[in-house]
């Protein structure tokens, strides 16, 4: 960790839960803004996959089958 890190890790163990909490959210809402280029890219992804499944291009496995899958583990 860098000083600074290491100075902001040090005064957030000096604070209550809740405002610990409070700085959890702030980082997850700073880190949680869309990156446009990131959405254009999933947005080509899933057009391309929906016109795989809709041409039958793919194969398709059913709810059941994954979760029969996983419950088996």
């Amino acid at each position: 960790m860098t000083k600074l890190t290491e100075k902001i890790a040090s005064e957030i163990n000096s604070l209550s839960d809740i405002e610990k909490l409070q700085i959890v959210d702030a980082i997850l809402t700073d880190l949680d803004k869309s990156d446009p280029e990131i959405d254009r890219i999933w947005a080509e992804e899933s057009q391309k996959r929906w016109a795989a499944y809709k041409s039958g291009s793919i194969k398709t496995v059913s709810y059941d089958q994954v979760m029969g899958r996983h419950r088996n583990r």
